[in-house]
């Protein structure tokens, strides 16, 4: 089924299921008044600090610096084909996302965190 200016959009009669992160945005009171209205949609939240979204988060980031910001795009059709090709060229050369830090790196500059905010006054 398509919308406005062509996009597909989901046939109304199939249940969507939206993953997100865990952001306070995704669950405020004007959203969950359209949820209720709209009950074939679903949201599922990750953990907090959930590493895959993280790194979903990065892999758009990607997009975004190598090829949004720096593209001129004409029409959605070109920006379409421009990030097809885009994804193409990532896919042709893959490489995994790892971790730099370790978990205790992690940990540890969480801790150093709570401690600068503690005290503090809110």
């Amino acid at each position: 089924m398509l919308g406005r200016g062509g996009i597909k959009m989901v046939a109304a009669a199939v249940a969507v299921h939206v993953v997100c992160d865990n952001l306070s945005t995704h669950k405020t009171m004007t959203v969950n008044d359209w949820l209720a209205k709209h009950p074939r949609f679903h949201m599922h939240f990750t953990p907090t600090g959930s590493s895959w979204l993280n790194q979903v988060e990065r892999w758009f980031g990607f997009l975004t610096d190598q090829l949004l910001r720096r593209g001129v795009h004409k029409s959605v059709a070109a920006l379409q084909t421009d990030i097809k090709k885009w994804i193409t060229n990532w896919n042709s050369d893959p490489k995994p996302f790892v971790w730099k830090k370790t978990a205790e790196e992690i940990l540890d500059s969480l801790a150093r965190y709570i401690q600068r905010i503690s005290g503090g006054v809110h």
